[in-house]
Parts: structure tokens; sequence; C-alpha cells
């Protein structure tokens, strides 16, 4: 059973904030979180992330950013990333956690630009990207009840 679901990017506040928000409204019933392979711990979520993902009645104002650590991989049954880099990058750290990471993207066949930076029209963008990611996920996850 998919349990635990862990969305990473770089910074833990555009991207997985946004993806964590998106998944954990779909699956209540799970353990969503979210961290960073550089993040600023204790950081807020980008206004822009903020703003996109209320707009979808997506709360994601409480976040903060956590830097990603041994602990997070191996408590996550799943764990989601945005690039083809981000898992090589997590299957280096923790090769224990090789077969339960995956590309957001993977389903639907693209990689998750960052939109750190971007006008508001480009973090509307990544949003739909990451919100038909999460959709095509939603349904895979349940089956694994």
């Amino acid at each position: 059973m998919i349990r635990h679901i862990l969305v990473l990017c770089v910074g833990n506040i555009c991207r997985s904030p946004m993806a964590q928000g998106l998944l954990q409204h779909s699956l209540a019933d799970r353990i969503v979180s979210s961290a960073g392979f550089a993040a600023v711990e204790g950081a807020c979520a980008d206004a822009s992330a903020v703003a996109v993902s209320a707009a979808a009645g997506i709360d994601i104002t409480g976040h903060r950013a956590r830097q990603l650590s041994h602990a997070h991989l191996a408590s996550a049954d799943l764990v989601l990333v945005m690039n083809d880099r981000q898992k090589n990058e997590v299957q280096l750290m923790c090769p224990a956690a090789s077969g339960r990471v995956f590309r957001i993207g993977d389903l639907s066949g693209h990689d998750v630009p960052d939109p750190h930076g971007a006008s508001y029209a480009g973090f509307e963008q990544v949003f739909e990207l990451i919100r038909w990611s999460v959709q095509t996920w939603v349904p895979r996850i349940r089956a694994f009840a």
C-alpha cells in the first residue's frame, strides 16, 4: 500500500509544494510531504505558487521548505521528482529507494520545469502540468490500496 508520498524539487518552494497540495487534496487518506535538494529550511512557498494554488482551491500558505534527508526517503512508499536528473540524484543518495522513485510526469510523458523567477503565467503553466501529472498518478496510487 502506498501510504506516504514524498514530492521533491530543488528549493521546495514552487513545484513540490504545489504538487503536495494537489496530491493531498486528492488523497486525503494518505500522508503527502515534500522536500528539496537545496532547500532553505523554513522558507515559505513562493508567492506565485501560493496564488496559483489558491486559485485552484489548494491552500499551501502554511508550507515551509525542508531539506531532503535520508529519513525522508526511508519513510516514503513513493517518491515523485520533477525530472530524470533528480531521479538519478535520489538513487545515488539512497540506492535502497530506487524502486520507489519516479518522475511525477512519467505517466503523462513530461518533465516539470522550474518556474522560480517566472511570471504568474509561467507558474500557471507549471501548475497545470503538475495537475495533469497528479491526475494520472491518483488512480494508480489508489489501486495499490
